[in-house]
């Protein structure tokens, strides 16, 4: 399915009056000064904090695009159909601030091995180093992904029909309400939780609810299902030697979960890799006809010249600063340029960038080469993973643009000021999240399933430790663990991939509701996704639980709203559904109470010492 067109011309038009008196006009200084602050001030540290509390308490989290959209939308709807430029500037900056303030969980990761951090600021320096390389990276993708090969990139699709809402206020205050009461909810309940020992002690988690909703239940349901699989093989875990009595699933659940994940990829990224080939003959004689607009066209040569001076700019902050050795780091830097390339078409063709996947596999791939040190081994897997990461955001973002005929080079330049910012949030989120929370301090890969916190699960931090420990620790059975993830993964999705293509079974599934219900079964329970399913070997049972759940809540809301036909006020187009409206505000809702709760525990400490 290829996107809609792009519009023609350049995005950054000569000053002109907006609606509202009190907006600057189009182009000049105070207009990008306004859509700048927004972006960097309110909406990036806004996102920052969603994805820094996902990230703690399940493992995973949402990007910041759709939020800071909708609400950056608000602003520029002064500007009538051309403001969807400068939210789509907002939503490129909070974006990037709210994707690097999710790698928090590195520095988590340093406290749960006893590593010394390093200097505040030289840590900011280094984040800030990889963050643009991977942006430069990520930009040299761009006419190759976004341009020659026309990937969907399903969630830079969804922001620009957001940003499109711009020409219609009825659309744009129905989805600011819809998503607005669900951060009230999400707020109210995680204060709550946080304050009435009865309902803390259910485990209820408006994030872990909210994140089921926007999945559905194909996923939520998967993932409960993975969950229940390792809980109940636990006592079979004992009886081998793979854990001890009291230990928790997911102490060895996570490295069978991690090789599921790269059993399904090697499927998935043949088949990416050969619908890459079809596309790349097919657009060859189209793109070679068809010029590049203003709007498309970037400096390749500067591209080049930015990666070059930012990657030298990480190997010395690396090895003069933190003294780390340069060849892991080369070999980081390196490997980046593939993993960007292929987390990119994933994420192009299915919205599933396994960037976690990437970590693992450099990782591997370095001891190998014969890296022992933890901490080496940690650094140069930064390096990496916040590179891919802020390269599959530079994806998702450009893709926005190119539906909206945005001007490539400007919205870089706004990529790059949220780089600036992210480095900041990701260390100082860090800190202040297991300040006022000292529970995140806590190494959960050695504790007993007693122990194991119910709403800070870490899961993300888990998975890194667990693999740095391989280093150090000989422990031929966590190998043999990952082997069998593997092999479940690919056996799963083969079969799954299988049974969707037989022609029979394509035209029995939308036979009726029976057939659906069969459907479901299938795929979400007995062969369910290799991806979903392994959230459950992550993170704790009570997580998984409340997940499904919201995943259920939609599929009922969704069933209830067929049963009763389509409303005549309800103007929310398929990728707006009010379902995901609400999720995403139940995320940023509970979030914003962590980050309230977050400031006032710091303050507490603060004061008492």
């Amino acid at each position: 399915m290829k996107p809609p067109p792009a519009i023609t011309g350049l995005a950054v038009a000569p000053p002109t009056a907006p609606r509202w008196k009190w907006l600057p006009p189009i182009g000049s200084w105070k207009y990008h000064l306004l859509l700048g602050a927004l972006g960097i001030l309110v909406l990036g540290p806004l996102g920052g904090v969603t994805a820094s509390y996902m990230n703690f308490s399940l493992g995973f989290f949402v990007g910041g695009q759709v939020l800071a959209g909708i609400l950056g939308s608000t602003v520029t709807l002064g500007y009538g159909p051309e403001g969807k430029h400068g939210a789509n500037y907002i939503q490129t900056t909070a974006a990037s601030v709210a994707g690097l303030s999710a790698m928090s969980c590195v520095i988590q990761a340093m406290v749960w091995m006893g590593m010394k951090q390093p200097p505040t600021l030289v840590l900011m320096l280094y984040i800030l180093c990889i963050g643009m390389y991977g942006a430069g990276v990520g930009m040299l993708y761009t006419p190759i992904l976004v341009d020659r090969l026309k990937l969907t990139f399903p969630s830079g699709l969804a922001v620009a029909n957001i940003l499109r809402a711009l020409t219609d206020p009825v659309l744009l205050r129905r989805s600011v309400a819809t998503l607005g009461g669900g951060m009230l909810t999400g707020l109210t309940i995680g204060i709550a939780t946080a304050r009435i020992a009865w309902l803390g002690a259910t485990s209820i988690s408006m994030s872990t609810i909210g994140a089921g909703m926007v999945v559905g239940a194909r996923v939520g349901v998967a993932g409960l299902v993975g969950g229940l699989a390792a809980q109940a093989m636990v006592p079979y875990f004992i009886s081998i030697g793979w854990l001890h009595r009291g230990d928790p699933f997911r102490k060895i659940s996570f490295l069978i979960a991690l090789g599921m994940i790269l059993g399904a990829s090697i499927i998935d990224l043949a088949l990416i890799g050969w619908g890459v080939m079809q596309r790349a003959r097919k657009a060859t004689v189209v793109t070679d006809a068809a010029p590049f607009e203003p709007w498309q066209k970037t400096q390749i040569s500067r591209l080049i010249g930015w990666v070059i001076f930012w990657g030298l700019g990480i190997l010395a902050v690396g090895t003069l600063l933190l003294g780390q050795p340069a060849q892991y780091i080369i070999i980081a830097l390196l490997l980046v340029f593939i993993f960007s390339l292929v987390n990119g078409i994933a994420a192009g063709l299915t919205d599933w960038s396994p960037i976690s996947s990437s970590f693992v596999v450099t990782i591997v791939l370095m001891a190998s080469l014969g890296l022992k040190d933890a901490m080496v081994g940690l650094m140069a897997g930064t390096a990496l993973l916040v590179a891919i990461s802020t390269g599959s955001d530079m994806q998702q973002d450009r893709s926005t643009g190119a539906r909206l005929g945005t001007n490539r080079t400007v919205q870089f330049r706004y990529q790059v000021a949220g780089i600036v910012m992210g480095a900041i949030t990701a260390v100082g989120f860090a800190r202040l999240f297991m300040s006022a929370y000292p529970v995140l301090l806590q190494d959960q890969t050695v504790m007993s399933a007693a122990q194991q916190p119910t709403q800070w699960t870490s899961a993300m931090t888990y998975k890194f430790v667990g693999v740095l420990r391989s280093l150090t620790e000989n422990l031929p059975y966590q190998r043999t663990a990952i082997v069998v993830g593997i092999a479940l993964g690919f056996a799963t999705e083969f079969l799954r991939k299988l049974i969707s293509a037989n022609r029979r079974y394509r035209s029995y599934r939308s036979s009726g509701r029976i057939a659906h219900a069969l459907d479901f079964t299938l795929f979400t329970i007995i062969l369910p996704s290799p991806y979903a399913s392994s959230f459950g070997g992550f993170v704790n049972l009570p997580t998984s639980a409340w997940f499904a759940a919201g995943s259920i809540l939609t599929a009922c809301i969704e069933w209830t709203r067929k049963r009763l036909g389509p409303a005549t006020h309800d103007v929310l187009p398929s990728d707006m559904s009010v379902t995901s409206l609400v999720g995403g505000g139940l995320i940023a809702g509970d979030a914003l109470a962590a980050l309230g709760l977050g400031i006032y525990g710091l303050l507490s400490v603060l004061s008492s010492s």
